[in-house]
C-alpha cells in the first residue's frame, strides 16, 4: 500500500525490515559516539555523590526536553520551582514533571528485569501530564502544520493496531536477537519507530526521548539517564521533524541515523562538560566557605547549593541541615563572601547560586 499521510499509517513496517544498511560514514560517526559516550560514563561512574551532578542535569534536559513542545519556562523560574515545587507555575510544574517521569520510568525499568515494555512507556505519559493517559483509542489523531493546518503525518489508527506496533517495539528493544546493528544505532531507529507510532494523545516527544535514556541505561551504556540529547534537537529542531518524515516518506534511514549520532556526541561532549565545571566549581565552593564559614562549615549545605541552585531559610530548616538562625547567619556570611547573591521575590529572600546558574546556561 502506498504511503498517504492523510490517511492512518497502519502499514508502518516493523524495524525488522527496514532495510537500513551501515555506511562507512555511519560506522565513522558510530566510533566517535560510542567513545564520547563512553567518556561521560566514565565521568559519572567516577562522581563520588553522583546524585548531587546529575539531579541538576536531568533538570537541564527536562527543561529543553518541554521546550521542544512549545512549554517554555526560564532557567530561573524553573529552579526556583524545583525548590519549592507546590508554588510553582503550571509550566514549570510541567517540566518538573518531566524529570520525575524519568525517574519513574528508571525504577519501572529495574522492577521488571531491565526490560523496557510499553507499560513503563504509559507510566512515564502519565507523570509527565499527571493524568491517567493512555494509549490512544479514538480516530481523528493527526499532526499538522502549525500555520495553515496542512496535515504532515497520520499515525495509525485506533488502540488495537497501536498496541500491536508497541509490541513488536518492545520485542526489537528487548530482543537482541532481533537485529546485529550497536545498540547506538538501534537507539535512533526506536526513537523514529515510537515518535511514528504515536501512541499517545499528548507526552510523544517528551516519552519517546525518556526512551532514549532509558534504552541507554538498560544498554549499559551510561549508568544514569543524564543525556542531555533535547538541547541538540532544539537547536536543529525543523532538521528533526523533517528527517523523521524523509524516513516515513522516502525510507532515508541513512540521514536520520546521522542526525541521532551526531547529536549523541555533540550532547555527550556538553553534558560531560558541564559536570566537569560544576565538579571544578564545587571545589572553588569548598574552599572558600570553609574559609568563610570556618569550625561551622557544613558539607550538607554546599551539597544543597549545587541540587537547588536558588535557596532560602526555611529549606535549609526543612532538610534538617540548620536552625533558623544558623541558617540566616550562613546565608549572610556567603552572601557578603559573594558566594551566593540575594535575590528578594514577593515577601522570600533566595540566596542564588549564581555561579553555578550561569554555568548552567552555557550552550
Amino acid at each position: 500500500m502506498t504511503y498517504n499521510r492523510n490517511n492512518p499509517y497502519n502499514d508502518l513496517p516493523a524495524l525488522t525490515s527496514t532495510g537500513f544498511t551501515e555506511s562507512p560514514e555511519i560506522l565513522k560517526q558510530l566510533v566517535k559516539a560510542s567513545r564520547h559516550l563512553g567518556e561521560l560514563n566514565g565521568l559519572c561512574a567516577s562522581l563520588p555523590d553522583p546524585q548531587l551532578l546529575i539531579n541538576t542535569i536531568v533538570l537541564q534536559e527536562s527543561k529543553d526536553s518541554s521546550a521542544i513542545e512549545n512549554i517554555v519556562t526560564t532557567q530561573d523560574e524553573l529552579y526556583k520551582a524545583a525548590s519549592e515545587h507546590e508554588s510553582a507555575s503550571p509550566v514549570a510544574k510541567e517540566v518538573l514533571n518531566y524529570r520525575e517521569a524519568l525517574y519513574v520510568g528508571l525504577e519501572k525499568m529495574k522492577s521488571q528485569e531491565g526490560l523496557l515494555l510499553t507499560n513503563t512507556m504509559v507510566e512515564i505519559v502519565q507523570t509527565i501530564k499527571q493524568n491517567k493517559a493512555s494509549i490512544r483509542n479514538s480516530p481523528g489523531t493527526s499532526l499538522k502544520n502549525a500555520i495553515n493546518g496542512e496535515v504532515i503525518y497520520t499515525p495509525p489508527c485506533c488502540e488495537d493496531i497501536i498496541r500491536e506496533k508497541l509490541a513488536s517495539l518492545e520485542q526489537f528493544i528487548n530482543d537482541p536477537s532481533l537485529s546485529e546493528f550497536d545498540p547506538l544505532i538501534k537507539m535512533a531507529l526506536i526513537h523514529y519507530q515510537f515518535e511514528a507510532i504515536h501512541p499517545f494523545s499528548d507526552g510523544n516527544g517528551r516519552t519517546g526521548r525518556i526512551v532514549n535514556a532509558l534504552y541507554l541505561v538498560q544498554q549499559g551504556l551510561i549508568s544514569q539517564p543524564v543525556l542531555y540529547l533535547s538541547s541538540y534537537i532544539v537547536k536543529y529542531k525543523a532538521e528533526y521533524y523533517q528527517l523523521l518524515k524523509g524516513v516515513t516518506e522516502k525510507n532515508n534511514w541513512h540521514d536520520w541515523v546521522m542526525y541521532m549520532l551526531t547529536a549523541l556526541i555533540e550532547t555527550s561532549q556538553l553534558t560531560t562538560n558541564k559536570i566537569r565545571s560544576m565538579l571544578s566549581l564545587k571545589e572553588e565552593f569548598e574552599i572558600k566557605m570553609k574559609e568563610t564559614l570556618g569550625s561551622s562549615f557544613s558539607y550538607e549545605l554546599l551539597q544543597l547549593m549545587f541540587t537547588l541552585p536558588y535557596l532560602k531559610i526555611e529549606i535549609l530548616e526543612s532538610k534538617g541541615i540548620a536552625h533558623r538562625q544558623t541558617a540566616s547567619t550562613w546565608l549572610k556570611k556567603l552572601t557578603d563572601a559573594e558566594i551566593v547573591k540575594p535575590h528578594k521575590i514577593g515577601r522570600t529572600t533566595y540566596y542564588i547560586n549564581y555561579r553555578l546558574m550561569e554555568l548552567l546556561s552555557i550552550d
